[in-house]
């Protein structure tokens, strides 16, 4: 851990919040670059440090190669010290929060090339094939360069849209090829896992080989042949590999903790997210069962039992979110959050094969539709883009997780709190039951980190501690968020901790609102929230408030 911290250069004392004097000249490459105060500058750097961090290619395909990384680390150190060199000391806040992104964007990079490594640990990292659109602004977890976005394709193509998805089955064999090569980490559980998905992308390519738009393209159909023969070798070579594997696949304590605060900028240590979890954990289950203790006398929920009766709920339920939003001024309603959430009402699905969302889904799809404001987010950026370069697209490395997954998850309690169920008290018990399952199968993340256990023993966690039994139905769900957790250190405690920090922020603006006379209102708030964009919730925090002690734990690192 001291050689990360060597490595990683830039410091807080290069903030404008701390009172040591910058230097003020910046040596790289023998000549001297001046300390700069332009916030148009870090602007321009933005875009450089954005065009590096994408790859060159090898044969077609992202170079993730340990030589071609050696050989690009000393562009990327000039990089963070023209960070470092850009004087922040009288930029408004919401300027200085932008110059936090760029260096936790920074040290992301920094700590995937001497941590994390995915191209050398994960195999799950080389899944190129993507049939759907994430719900937050990016792919979960860590994602190469040369994806094949197949949900973004229309069938039949056009002339341009064949040329793109021939160039991007292209990429698959060559960049396959090199997997071999790079991946030499021993992560056991990263390993054996990653071949799951490796094989799930060769059963996706093979499903198009009878589509009917392509089905006589011949060029189209070899291009994936070939990418199903890579595929399908790849999936041979890892499985022969795997019973070599006999390391851990947890990043510890230390470099944990290190990540979120310096990273993700969530001011926690992983003891402190532990003790969080665990709390959420025993709040969430009590409160469940004196909220049915409390509802004991009224009849019990009942789930939907055919594809009418389901597509009549969700609407129903779909009109009755929208609805309590905006007539009890939760947030302001754009003409978008409607046809964005009813783009993924879902559908029935037989009671034999729902899983833990499916479940509660079918009672009353309400709790998950409030987790949905995901879209409403998504239909934003595409709407209404922030204004800064800086903010305008995905954060990299998942470091808008805090904000997005933690939002999600806040307001299916807040929302509730408001009297959303105040038509059906028995629904409550269903965010309850939410909240529980997500403390614990984050609680589990926490352990596999820290290598006290492996993910299967994670997930044991993550079944035996949600209520009802609801996550011991359909394997799969479990099988793929200790996955990703495991790969994406503090995603699976972000929907929890995030919740947390959206608390204090609310807690925090409605307490300055207090102490100036003013009535605290829940749309401001949210509306607020809402006009900051996808940054880390730490971040959001300060701009809304003016107060960053919450950061002193980062700033003083």
């Amino acid at each position: 851990m001291k050689h990360l911290l060597v490595i990683l250069s830039i410091s807080f004392l290069a903030f404008s919040c701390n009172t040591q004097e910058k230097s003020d000249t910046v040596k790289q490459k023998g000549t001297q670059n001046l300390t700069t105060s332009s916030y148009d500058d870090l602007v321009s750097l933005f875009k450089e440090w954005r065009t590096f961090e994408n790859p060159p290619k090898l044969n077609g395909a992202p170079d993730y190669t340990k030589a071609t990384f050696e050989k690009r680390w000393p562009r990327f150190i000039e990089f963070q010290n023209q960070l470092k060199a850009i004087d922040t000391t009288n930029w408004s806040v919401e300027n200085q929060v932008d110059w936090m992104i760029v260096w936790a964007e920074m040290n992301g990079y920094d700590f995937n090339h001497n941590i994390l490594k995915p191209w050398v640990r994960d195999p799950a990292f080389y899944a190129t094939v993507w049939t759907y659109k994430s719900d937050v602004p990016a792919h979960e977890g860590p994602t190469n360069h040369g994806t094949l976005e197949l949900w973004t394709y229309e069938f039949p193509l056009s002339q341009a849209e064949r040329a793109r998805f021939i160039s991007d089955l292209k990429v698959i064999p060559p960049f396959y090829k090199q997997a071999k090569q790079n991946l030499t980490g021993n992560a056991k559980d990263l390993w054996i896992t990653g071949i799951r998905d490796i094989k799930s992308q060769s059963k996706t390519l093979n499903s198009l080989i009878s589509k009917t738009e392509i089905k006589d393209d011949t060029e189209i159909i070899s291009a994936i042949n070939e990418a199903i023969s890579a595929t399908d070798d790849l999936a041979s070579w890892l499985k022969d590999k795997s019973t070599s594997k006999t390391g851990p696949s947890g990043i510890g304590k230390d470099n944990y903790s290190w990540y979120m605060q310096n990273v993700h900028l969530v001011p926690l240590t992983w003891e402190d997210e532990v003790m969080i979890l665990k709390r959420e954990l025993a709040r969430a289950w009590t409160a469940l069962k004196l909220e049915e203790h409390r509802n004991r006398n009224l009849p019990e929920l009942v789930d939907v039992n055919s594809p009418e009766a389901y597509n009549k709920m969700a609407d129903e339920a779909a009109k009755s979110l929208i609805n309590f939003l905006d007539q009890q001024d939760i947030v302001t309603v754009k003409p978008y959050f409607d046809p964005a959430l009813r783009e993924h009402l879902g559908s029935f699905i037989p009671k034999e094969k729902r899983n833990f969302f499916s479940i509660g889904q079918h009672y009353d799809a309400r709790p998950l539709y409030s987790h949905f404001y995901h879209w409403f987010e998504l239909a934003r950026m595409d709407l209404e883009p922030h204004k800064s370069e800086i903010r305008k697209g995905p954060l990299l490395y998942n470091i808008f997780d805090s904000r997005n997954e933690g939002t999600a998850t806040a307001v299916e309690e807040m929302f509730m709190q408001a009297g959303l169920y105040d038509d059906s008290p028995r629904t409550k018990e269903i965010v309850y039951i939410l909240i529980a399952q997500r403390a614990a199968r984050g609680l589990g993340s926490l352990y596999a980190h820290s290598n006290d256990m492996t993910m299967e023993e994670a997930g044991g966690i993550h079944s035996e501690y949600t209520p009802r039994g609801w996550m011991k139905t359909e394997k799969e769900l479990l099988i793929f968020e200790q996955h990703l957790y495991l790969r994406q250190p503090g995603y699976g405690t972000s929907y929890i901790t995030g919740k947390y920090l959206l608390e204090a922020a609310l807690a925090d603006y409605a307490r300055i609102q207090e102490l100036e006379g003013n009535d605290f209102k829940t749309k401001d708030f949210f509306d607020t929230l809402n006009s900051i964009g996808n940054i880390p919730t730490s971040l959001g925090h300060w701009q809304m408030t003016g107060e960053k002690t919450h950061l002193e734990s980062i700033m003083n690192d």
